[in-house]
């Protein structure tokens, strides 16, 4: 259904296309707002103190005014398409239904309408409701055909459930009107109540002609789906992105992947909290200046009352630094928006972002769907409340994401650290290309999730010689997929003690038909490119790391220069430390290589700390005490590059501010001087 935006908890929402740019190309601000704009300003926000930029923002003939959302998907044929073919004699399509409560639609075209409430359904004739009769079962696959039967008109229901098997048969005395309005599947022409949750299948017209039909592919589709039969082929629509690569009535249980049988992952999956790319018109209009610096801004929107920010990207098109930074918009997407549900987490402070997320039913990939489903599929042309500079997670009650790797620029920037700039999307895009030419890349507090190309490309500039500052936790982790502003991402029974729990048959991305779930699974990732993988988890007080006996060896005791005492970290805007959040720690039996040293180990944590799920301890409750803790490693490559894990999402908070300096700030300048001195070190700009 259509719903105004609520701007209860921001007056102003709103994003970008693109999301990242470089310098010399447009960026577009597609804004709402309950209250009238004062001014647009670009603010950079990743020097230590925040810089308003002498750029001109132009308005566009659509002023910024309150926007709407359109939120639950469905299915339609439109008029104009069944008037290309011959006259309908019925309409068939298989069904899944999931949880839902109120009235919805199951089908509407034309005179007639079958509707859905508290499963009783409804046959409706030119809006006079006659009553079948029964009740409709859920989470059972449903054959349904409304067709003409002579002067009159027949449903019929029928299930292959063997144990309780359905069978719905009514004749109307009605005569057969063939559709010529548009023809809606889960949904209503006049859009009047939400639309349902299901799954559809094998949607067929009948016509005089012969049988019209169409196949759900198991690739997300780019556009409206082309039909089979008939004289020419007609257009069906999804609308507001349903989840396509979903088990039909045609799987058995014999094969988990789309790419073998495809005909048993034909079906797709409406829900009616979908949100698909938003359409609201640009409002402002950038053009990047040419000589424009990578790093992180924001369209700056003020309005009476205060103002918010619109956070973009400008990416490096020249080679300036050694040092390129890796900025995790996979991770960001992923987390944006995110309800967390009061029932279920304690809120440590409160942030608007959550609040507005919460009253616009938002959902990030972290959340489940009204019929319980996890949400898989995202795009990045919408509101992003939860990233901000002044974000702060009500999990922890601290900053997380974006105003930590902000604190990491910072303190580069305060500390004479060049770096350019890549989003993880670009790499994805240009792989390995995308590295050449750098010494070094580093990451921020916590590259969660990526693609295969991503790690692919990290893979190979390691190989070649590159060397990957790993300063965050639980990254390299979960395996993501991209078409154009959508990126999706399918969890794993592995990750339930996270999130949300995807069925293993469904794990397969819409995107690329590859497995979804964890890299590792893939043979990625994680351990087999880090050495580390996450550990423990927890919200309340971080720990510091204190120095092994390894990291006063020459290999690696050049990275401890200046730093005093054997024990540090005891301080950071995450949790009050260096190691929390989410701390790594190595697992040789996982993949972590021989040659990967541990130079620091953090200890202590809170029992509310929890162990990753998917690790096995052989040695029973003992070893697995033994094991809490975050591990700080540092790998030689024979390739000539190192790979340092910081091993913690905690790490960058720990980091100093302005001119001040800490062992954290010790640390981690002595690494990066260290990847700065490349052999053939750029002596200025090259094109990229």
């Amino acid at each position: 259904m259509r719903r105004p935006v609520d701007h209860g908890a921001m007056a102003v929402s709103g994003y970008t296309v693109p999301w990242h740019a470089a310098a010399g190309t447009p960026v577009a601000l597609h804004v709402s707002s309950s209250r009238q704009v004062r001014d647009v300003r670009i603010v950079r926000l990743d020097t230590p103190s925040a810089e308003f930029m002498d750029w001109h923002v132009g308005p566009t003939r659509d002023a910024a005014s309150h926007r709407e959302f359109d939120q639950g998907s469905f299915l339609k044929i439109a008029a104009s398409e069944l008037a290309k073919c011959a006259e309908i004699s019925g309409v068939a399509f298989e069904v899944y239904l999931t949880r839902y409560d109120g009235v919805r639609v199951l089908f509407e075209g034309g005179a007639l309408r079958l509707q859905l409430q508290d499963g009783k359904l409804t046959f409706i004739h030119h809006g006079e409701a006659l009553q079948t009769g029964g009740t409709v079962p859920a989470n059972t696959w449903l054959a349904v055909e409304i067709s003409s039967d002579g002067d009159g008109t027949v449903l019929r229901i029928s299930s292959d459930d063997l144990l309780a098997p359905f069978r719905l048969h009514r004749q109307f005395n009605l005569p057969w009107q063939p559709p010529s309005d548009d023809v809606f599947f889960g949904a209503s022409a006049a859009n009047d109540v939400r639309s349902l949750n299901a799954k559809f299948s094998a949607i067929a017209l009948q016509t005089t002609a012969g049988r019209i039909a169409w196949t759900f592919p198991t690739l997300l589709p780019s556009g409206p789906l082309a039909s089979t039969g008939g004289d020419r082929a007609l257009l069906l629509e999804a609308v507001n992105q349903p989840a396509f690569c979903m088990t039909s009535r045609r799987w058995d249980g014999s094969s988990f992947d789309p790419r073998l049988v495809p005909s048993h992952y034909d079906a797709v999956h409406c829900h009616d909290d979908d949100m698909g790319s938003l359409q609201w018109p640009a409002s402002y209009q950038l053009r990047v200046p040419a000589e424009a610096a990578a790093g992180v801004y924001a369209f700056e929107v003020g309005h009476a009352g205060g103002s918010e920010r619109i956070v973009f990207f400008i990416t490096s098109s020249l080679r300036c630094s050694p040092l390129l930074f890796l900025v995790p918009t996979a991770t960001y997407l992923a987390y944006a928006d995110e309800f967390l549900p009061a029932h279920l987490y304690e809120w440590m402070c409160e942030d608007r972002g959550h609040r507005f997320a919460i009253d616009n039913n938002l959902k990030s990939l972290y959340d489940y769907h009204s019929d319980l489903s996890g949400v898989s599929i995202c795009s990045y042309r919408k509101p992003k409340a939860t990233l901000r500079d002044d974000y702060n997670y009500p999990l922890c009650g601290c900053p997380h994401n974006l105003p930590v790797d902000l604190h990491l620029l910072r303190f580069c920037h305060s500390n004479g650290i060049a770096f350019d700039l890549i989003t993880d999307r670009d790499l994805h895009e240009r792989g390995l290309a995308g590295l050449q030419g750098y010494r070094a890349v580093v990451t921020g507090s916590h590259p969660e999730y990526m693609s295969i190309e991503m790690e692919h490309a990290l893979r190979q500039f390691a190989a070649t010689g590159g060397s990957i500052a790993y300063l965050g936790g639980n990254g390299f982790a979960g395996k993501v997929a991209f078409q154009d502003d959508l990126m999706e991402l399918r969890r794993s029974p592995l990750e339930a003690a996270r999130t949300w729990d995807g069925p293993i048959a469904e794990q397969s991305l819409s995107i690329t038909n590859q497995p979804g779930g964890h890299l590792r699974a893939s043979g990625r990732g994680e351990f087999s490119l880090t050495g580390v993988a996450i550990s423990l988890m927890g919200f309340d007080g971080a720990r510091p790391f204190t120095r092994t006996p390894q990291s006063h060896e020459p290999s690696a005791a050049w990275l401890f220069d200046g730093v005093a005492d054997e024990t540090f970290g005891n301080e950071g805007i995450v949790l009050g430390g260096a190691a929390g959040y989410e701390v790594d720690a190595t697992d040789p039996h996982l993949g972590t290589s021989l040659d990967t040293i541990v130079i620091a180990r953090a200890t202590g944590f809170p029992d509310s700390f929890v162990h990753d799920a998917t690790r096995w301890y052989e040695g029973g409750a003992s070893e697995c005490a033994a094991r809490r803790c975050a591990e700080m490693t540092l790998r030689h490559l024979p390739s000539g590059g190192l790979i340092f894990c910081a091993s913690s999402v905690a790490w960058c908070g720990a980091l100093p501010t302005g001119s001040a300096m800490n062992d954290v700030g010790r640390i981690t300048m002595n690494l990066l001087a260290h990847l700065a001195r490349a052999k053939n070190q750029p002596a200025g700009c090259s094109g990229s």
